[in-house]
């Protein structure tokens, strides 16, 4: 009752500012809002790359915003934190924007009546999908009506969907009640990374000066998703068997979810190394030889390097009843499922699996990623600015 009466407050206030601004002239901007850094970051690059010729405001979550700091040169706004200025400015600048780019759910969209000029084009924050979201989130028929009527106001302000492939266009049609006429088959900017052999070169190179302890060992990249509860986001693997059985030749490293705060207490300091805090996932992804995860998004585009992957649903049972996933679990993962420690262990030494078929599993989930999916985005966004501005 108390969190409804505050989600109602919060709405209410954003419509009388969107009520406002929405009197105030249209300007040639662009506004993102952002959750996460990845497709953000590689899609600001492109347009100031392309001289994009108009203003670009960042709105951006507080775990995003340091990260977010270091990258661009733009005015940022911190949203959700209840600094009534910068929610302030947040209406102002989406009441006034051409284009409006969202990498998320955001409650605050189901209050905006934006202008017929508008688009509103999400790009979300994932190249792929194993659990579920959205209206296919079991938990949403066990809302309450006016919930039910918000997810769907948000929802109806999504005006584009960027995708990477159909197959993930036919889940965003389930998940948000998106029709065909709305996606925006491009590809996600994050994924340009994996097709630029410079940079990847230049990352690895950058990691190995700052780790030269883990040369000349294979790395084993452990990366779960993120649980609910917190109690839920522990490491369930026996790190002293993982220890006494690969340190020899392999380094492990974990990278937990980014909406994670819990400080993982390691032991075996020289075989595992917890780099949640001190590495971007793609030096990880660059540098690591496997990858062992859950449910996360990763191998969508771990997969984009051809590297081999083990699957750890140690929690499955639960998982399938909440939040539930899309399609059984050994149908959308291309690599071996291991129910624990000693099968994960098994799989890395028995490297390579038969019968797993990676270029599949990538033409199925990266059917429009090539290396310009910025540029497609940008160049999307440039023509129908040039086009209103023409008329």
């Amino acid at each position: 009752m108390i969190r409804e009466l505050f989600i109602s407050i919060y709405l209410f206030f954003y419509k009388c500012c969107f009520a406002i601004f929405k009197l105030f002239p249209l300007k040639n901007k662009v506004v993102v809002v952002a959750s996460f850094l990845d497709n953000n970051q590689y899609l600001y690059a492109e347009m100031k790359k392309r001289q994009f010729p108009g203003e670009i405001v960042f709105l951006c979550k507080k775990s995003c915003a340091s990260s977010i700091k270091k990258v661009v040169s733009e005015p940022i706004y911190q949203i959700e934190s209840g600094i009534i200025w910068a929610e302030l400015m947040a209406a102002y600048h989406m009441m006034t924007a051409k284009t409006i780019i969202v990498d998320n759910y955001y409650g605050f969209l189901a209050a905006a009546n934006f202008r017929d000029e508008v688009e509103c084009i999400q790009i979300w924050h994932a190249a792929g999908a194993i659990k579920n979201f959205g209206l296919l989130d079991q938990t949403v028929e066990k809302r309450s009506d006016r919930e039910k009527k918000r997810l769907l106001s948000v929802y109806g302000n999504f005006h584009k969907v960027v995708v990477n492939s159909r197959t993930f266009a036919q889940i965003f049609e389930k998940a948000f009640h998106i029709k065909g006429h709305q996606f925006l088959p491009f590809g996600y900017p994050r994924t340009d990374f994996f097709f630029d052999m410079e940079s990847k070169e230049s990352l690895r190179l950058f990691f190995y000066e700052k780790y030269p302890q883990f040369k000349g060992k294979k790395i084993i990249l452990y990366a779960p998703t993120y649980r609910a509860k917190e109690e839920n986001n522990r490491l369930m693997l026996d790190i002293p068997l993982l220890s006494e059985r690969l340190k020899d030749k392999y380094i492990f490293i974990i990278k937990m979810h980014p909406s994670i705060s819990m400080q993982l207490e390691l032991e075996e300091a020289e075989f595992i190394t917890d780099f949640s805090k001190e590495a971007s996932i793609n030096e990880l992804l660059v540098v690591s030889d496997f990858l062992i995860t859950d449910y996360s998004s990763i191998p969508f585009e771990y997969v984009l390097m051809n590297k081999p992957m083990i699957f750890y649903p140690y929690d499955l049972s639960e998982y399938e009843k909440n939040p539930g996933l899309w399609e059984r679990y050994e149908n959308i993962v291309p690599g071996p499922i291991a129910k624990n420690t000693e099968e994960v262990m098994n799989y890395i030494e028995s490297f390579p699996y038969e019968s797993v078929d990676y270029e599949a599993f990538n033409v199925k989930w990266n059917e429009y990623s090539n290396g310009l999916s910025s540029q497609k985005l940008v160049q999307y966004i440039i023509n129908r600015h040039l086009t209103e501005n023409n008329n």
